[in-house]
């Protein structure tokens, strides 16, 4: 019997469809077969290097063999308010109004678990970051999708999903810029949303994890720029992206003392917090390393210029995205009638080429394909001429 079959709490959990080509990268790559990999957003470049040598000054340090405090470190949560005072002119408590997590992931879905009962709808983009959806089913809760896709009137699509729960929504979820679809939003979005939110007693999770990677001068707005937004509102950030730290495993969570405190509360049931040399290193990162977060933006700007320009020459037409290290592409149409992962699974086999099937990211991603931009200029022009030549024969 699968686990999936015999435990409760799994049972609800839908197939995790992004391990079928996974597991089939896997095999490929056993059999000894190049694979060029788009798949997973995982940054593939270094570290800063202030950060790497916070580590190591701190690695030494007497006590930090030691358990640390599930809501992280004091000075880290200063860091914390100090990056947001910084950014965006916004004074945070560290104590009541900041709490360091494993990463974004854990913190959103710790705090799915504290305030989401079981039956409560909870507003969740459609393609979206998968702990947004799952998060909610483990919780106990029904997942109600807004649709999300550049150029869409996002407001709207809250409103229309909201007009369409079966129940009051306990909250809503949004990410801006956004995995997977690359879509941003501006501050005047956040206005709405934060009055929607008061007008129909809704808590809103706003996942900032991409704010850096947004090209063209664009800036990426934070909810607690509107008035207000501090009754309704937690937001969510990780080192992850903007650093090139994903391994480094640390985040952070600021707004509402309530929810924050929510989290704070399951971490202290959960965890025992993040290595101290590792949250003191994302310290570093948040204060003192503006100019790496610049080189990798431009690196993935690039990146995505390079990626869209081979795919075009290779007879697959895409656009270049406006934020985030992806690039979203529509399956060409021939291959709609068989479905995102079946073509994904036939591009990984035939050309050697892993993508996320958008449909891994929701229902709403059907159709579509996740590029990542962790591979090099050279790697990428010879996955565009893989593709190219699958393409030419089928």
């Amino acid at each position: 019997m699968s686990g999936s079959s015999r435990f409760e709490r799994l049972k609800n959990l839908p197939p995790y469809v992004l391990a079928r080509v996974d597991e089939l990268k896997t095999r490929l790559r056993a059999e000894g077969r190049e694979i060029y990999d788009f798949g997973l957003g995982n940054p593939d470049g270094d570290s800063p290097k202030a950060v790497v040598a916070r580590l190591q000054a701190e690695l030494g340090r007497t006590g930090f063999q030691r358990y640390m405090p599930s809501k992280g470190l004091p000075e880290v949560r200063q860091a914390i308010c100090t990056w947001y005072q910084r950014r965006y002119g916004q004074t945070f408590n560290p104590d009541t109004e900041a709490v360091i997590t494993i990463g974004s992931k854990e913190g959103i879905g710790h705090l799915l678990l504290a305030i989401v009962a079981p039956g409560d709808c909870v507003l969740s983009p459609d393609p979206g970051y998968p702990i947004h959806r799952f998060g909610v089913l483990i919780a106990g809760g029904e997942p109600v999708p807004v649709r999300v896709a550049p150029g869409l009137d996002h407001y709207a699509e809250i409103e229309a999903a909201l007009a369409r729960a079966p129940r009051k929504p306990k909250g809503l979820i949004v990410n801006f810029p956004h995995n997977p679809t690359t879509a941003v939003a501006d501050l005047d979005f956040y206005r709405r949303v934060v009055a929607l939110a008061k007008r129909e007693s809704l808590w809103v999770i706003s996942d900032l994890a991409y704010a850096d990677l947004t090209f063209e001068g664009r800036q990426t707005p934070s909810i607690f720029e509107v008035e207000g937004s501090r009754d309704v509102a937690i937001e969510f950030f990780t080192v992850s992206k903007s650093y090139n730290m994903p391994g480094w495993r640390v985040g952070f969570a600021v707004g509402n003392p309530e929810l924050v405190g929510s989290v704070t509360t399951m971490k202290g049931y959960m965890d025992y917090g993040i290595f101290a040399p590792n949250q003191l290193a994302a310290a570093t990162a948040l204060l003192d390393c503006e100019e790496d977060v610049a080189r990798i933006r431009a690196l993935y700007r690039h990146r995505s210029e390079v990626l869209v320009r081979g795919l075009t020459a290779a007879g697959w037409p895409a656009s270049a995205p406006q934020a985030t290290m992806f690039v979203w592409a529509r399956i060409p149409d021939r291959f709609a009638p068989e479905g995102a992962v079946a073509f994904a699974a036939r591009l990984l086999e035939e050309a050697g080429v892993a993508v996320a099937p958008g449909v891994g990211f929701g229902p709403g991603g059907e159709g579509h394909v996740r590029f990542s931009l962790i591979e090099s200029d050279e790697r990428v022009e010879a996955a565009c001429q893989a593709i190219g030549r699958f393409l030419a024969k089928v």
